[in-house]
């Protein structure tokens, strides 16, 4: 809780000190906009999607790129727009504008499975509280609940009125809130 991390079209991810709003370090390495980030369960890496269509992995403490993960759509529409962190850190799920999710071992930096389904970008992705279930958000104005360990679609939440933007899951796993261009959270 004493850091903040913010991504920008300049490339680059921002370290920033909370209680003074200091910036503490510059990350660079991507070659096109940064989309999304977000913090390991452990603070002590960082996973970040970009436009140029790859995820990189960070070391917080030395600022230093881990590894590249790359394998998200071959046309020039496969940008990065969702990333998280399973709630162990072992996994990093991903959402892209090739429609689909990609779930990749952070140790080796390998892809695992790929989740196809939505008819449109990937905007939201969430990993459920016990690791077993991930919940995407989509262009299309739907939601998908994922199975893991299968890859395979286990429901889709339809009801927005416009893409839907963000996901979350409750602590307890047994709700998910969306929020969504229509200007509503369900």
């Amino acid at each position: 809780g004493h850091s903040v991390v913010s991504g920008s079209y300049d490339k680059t991810l921002k370290l920033w000190d909370v209680a003074s709003g200091r910036e503490l370090r510059t990350l660079s390495g991507h070659g096109s906009g940064v989309l999304a980030v977000a913090f390991s369960p452990d603070g002590r890496m960082l996973v970040s999607g970009s436009y140029d269509k790859t995820l990189k992995l960070w070391d917080v403490a030395s600022g230093r790129e881990l590894r590249t993960l790359s394998g998200h759509g071959g046309s020039a529409f496969a940008k990065v727009y969702a990333v998280a962190f399973s709630p162990d850190g072992r996994t990093v799920v991903s959402g892209s504008e090739d429609k689909t999710l990609k779930l990749w071992d952070v140790a080796s930096g390998r892809e695992l499975k790929t989740l196809s389904g939505h008819g449109s970008t990937v905007t939201a992705v969430a990993f459920a509280p016990d690791g077993r279930t991930v919940v995407s958000g989509s262009e299309d104005n739907t939601l998908k609940l994922w199975d893991v360990a299968s890859g395979r679609e286990i429901k889709t939440l339809s009801g927005h009125g416009g893409w839907v933007r963000d996901v979350a899951f409750s602590p307890d796993g047994r709700t998910v809130v969306s929020g969504s261009e229509d200007n509503t959270l369900k």
